[in-house]
């Protein structure tokens, strides 16, 4: 797991790199590549943003999923104690 996230990892810096990269070509292209440089500027914002925010609900959504199982799962010698007893 931890190769893959690395891999992953490494994938998103080099994106990102190129989307640096690209930004500055289309700034020093001049006016007639304005469109694409704005678009381009917008993704350099947007597209960390959503990363991260794909990664925060992840482990929010992982996180509630494991502390349900623990939840749920009920020891048997708990249950046998606590039927005697009512």
């Amino acid at each position: 797991m931890k190769k893959v996230q690395r891999i992953l990892a490494v994938l998103g810096v080099i994106l990102l790199l190129g989307l640096y990269l690209i930004t500055l070509i289309f700034a020093l292209l001049g006016k007639d590549f304005f469109p694409m440089f704005m678009a381009s500027l917008f993704s350099n914002f947007v597209l960390p943003v959503l990363i991260w925010t794909y990664g925060f609900v992840y482990r929010l959504i992982k996180k509630n999923s494991s502390s349900r199982t623990e939840r749920d799962q009920v020891p048997t010698s708990e249950s046998s104690k606590d039927t005697s007893s009512v």
